[in-house]
């Protein structure tokens, strides 16, 4: 169990600048979530006016769904790559990983249900201990594993779509969960804000729902641990045809899939194929590029902001729930349901560039983020040196 964590040395940047550009995103998209009851809403007609809707075509098409998918292949990545470095040292690897995936769905649980209902780390945490049984499957089997488990699902439930709105082309509106959304984020207690925080987090994690979750996140994390076995993004120069590739074509076949809402009726069946087969698209044509930009020494001085922000991904991810949760539930502004579209993702900017420069001052001094540090004080214990968290 004396596996050490990850050294500054062993790092690959164009991972920490995928990392940051992803969550940077995912800031994006999710503040329509903090500011607006998005679970229940048709955004389509919600977000009205020209700027809003301007906005939203630009979030939808080049946002939306397309940075998620890359954090979790990523995650899988990750993981695959602590796989091989314990098997080259030959030290146990599984006990390990459960830990750890066991400090970060205790991380989610926290971030769900005393921050923000809308945490992907409980998923994030399952999904990886379902791939730790997959993870010392070949590269191709776990590719073509992948391609079916999320394929075959979705294309069903895609053509089941596709008929049901012949029949009803509306999205479904909560008008009850939208007027209580409203009411208890904006001028609630804490406990109030936290009925309804767990509300929304059952509406959205569901039996049903989650057994779709589980045919889309376990994927691209399979895809993420295929690709680390196959060194793609420390190999990028060697491959650069590939990713050269990988930058054009799925990335201008995504982008057309993602304006289906807006070349044709934008209903659900539309919506579903712009978000499950578009969005992940956009992501590996968003990831090569990251990947290339990352070979000249002159981006990654560029980039160097961003991809601290991706060194402490855990951090940044939970702190901006914390910052948005105080901007719009009533325990700090509670502007909750009175921001638009434009002042929205103005806001979410703000709180990026807020965590450009905490990143770049805690680096500073610091080696790893104050979460991570205590993600890996929790996994390892003390059998890592002290200068690992901390410069000398």
């Amino acid at each position: 169990m004396n596996l050490q964590p990850v050294s500054i040395n062993e790092r690959v940047k164009a991972i920490d600048l995928m990392r940051g550009f992803s969550l940077f995103g995912i800031l994006i998209i999710n503040m329509l979530a903090f500011h607006s009851p998005l679970s229940y809403i048709d955004p389509y007609k919600w977000f009205d006016g020209n700027v809003n809707e301007g906005v939203y075509l630009f979030i939808d098409i080049f946002i939306q769904a397309s940075f998620y998918p890359l954090f979790a292949m990523l995650f899988g990545y990750g993981l695959a790559m602590q796989f091989m470095r314990a098997e080259a040292k030959q030290r146990p690897f599984t006990l390990l990983a459960v830990k750890r995936l066991a400090v970060l769905l205790l991380f989610g649980i926290i971030h769900a249900f005393l921050i923000w209902y809308g945490d992907i780390l409980i998923t994030y945490a399952i999904m990886g201990f379902l791939l730790i049984g997959m993870i010392r499957l070949p590269s191709s089997w776990l590719m073509g594993f992948a391609a079916i488990i999320y394929a075959v699902p979705h294309l069903l439930l895609l053509g089941i779509m596709f008929i049901a709105v012949a029949a009803d082309p509306n999205t479904y509106v909560g008008y009850l969960e939208i007027e209580s959304s409203i009411q208890f984020y904006q001028s609630g207690s804490f406990a109030e804000i936290f009925s309804q925080r767990l509300a929304d987090w059952t509406y959205s994690n569901n039996l049903v729902g989650y057994v779709i979750l589980i045919a889309t996140i376990l994927p691209f994390l399979m895809v993420g641990a295929a690709a680390a076995k196959w060194q793609l993004i420390e190999r990028t120069q060697e491959k650069r045809k590939l990713w050269l590739f990988l930058a054009v074509v799925p990335l201008l076949m995504g982008l057309l899939l993602k304006t289906a809402p807006f070349l044709f009726e934008p209903n659900y069946a539309f919506i579903y194929l712009q978000d499950i087969f578009g969005g992940p698209l956009v992501a590996i044509g968003y990831a090569a590029i990251i990947a290339l930009l990352a070979q000249k020494t002159s981006m990654q001085k560029l980039l160097s902001p961003v991809a601290k922000v991706g060194r402490m991904s855990l951090t940044t991810y939970i702190t901006q729930s914390i910052l948005a949760t105080l901007i719009f539930y009533s325990y700090g502004f509670g502007l909750y349901g009175q921001v638009d579209l434009l002042t929205g993702t103005l806001i979410a900017i703000g709180i990026f560039i807020v965590q450009l420069i905490f990143a770049e001052l805690w680096f500073e001094k610091f080696s790893r983020g104050p979460l991570e540090s205590v993600w890996r004080k929790w996994t390892y214990g003390n059998n890592f040196e002290k200068t690992n968290n901390s410069k000398p």
